[in-house]
């Protein structure tokens, strides 16, 4: 008996105590936007992973594909394809054409680094990875036009070395074949 009623009293106490602290109709909960922004909206908060999301200068009149003339006096297509400028994407399509050519399916690898280009016209890896990927297919024009692309939009870039060397490569063996099939 005397403990039905320690715990009795108990939980009356326990149920005094929670109705003293439970929050009335009157209180607001507390607000996140009262404070002071740590960077200004629409900044990312980190700085070194941003990505510029701006289309290029005239991207919607320079791109062929959205059906509209690019060309005054051009007739307009009933096709209406629209790839938007997407670096996401596009960052996307060469981590898995990366795969991909690791695993040596240069086709795969092929498909994925053309699906880049679509959402991004000047992406210089996509260029220098599709010309790779020609390259084990054993496909030295397209190889060369995709060097040669590369070092069009990345001069100076961090690949452009190799771009030289296999344009080098590929235009000795080039030569060759075309020395060997030339009539003697």
């Amino acid at each position: 008996m005397r403990s039905l009623v320690l715990l009795t009293i108990l939980c009356l106490s326990g149920w005094v105590f929670a109705q003293q602290q439970a929050p009335t109709g009157n209180d607001a909960p507390p607000r996140s936007d009262t404070e002071e922004p740590k960077t200004a909206p629409g900044e990312s908060s980190s700085r070194d992973t941003r990505i510029d999301l701006s289309p290029p200068k005239d991207d919607d009149k320079n791109r062929p594909k959205n059906g509209f003339p690019s060309e005054p006096g051009d007739e307009p297509s009933d096709v209406h394809e629209l790839h938007p400028f997407n670096p996401y994407r596009a960052a996307k399509d060469n981590e898995v054409g990366d795969y991909y050519y690791k695993r040596k399916n240069y086709k795969a690898a092929l498909a994925r680094y053309q699906d880049a280009l679509t959402v991004k016209e000047n992406d210089a890896l996509a260029n220098f990875h599709m010309a790779l990927c020609y390259e084990k297919l054993d496909q030295p024009n397209e190889a060369i036009t995709h060097f040669k692309e590369y070092l069009r939009i990345l001069p100076q870039g961090p690949l452009s070395k190799d771009a030289k060397k296999a344009l080098q490569k590929l235009g000795s063996t080039e030569k060759q074949t075309s020395e060997k099939t030339a009539p003697k």
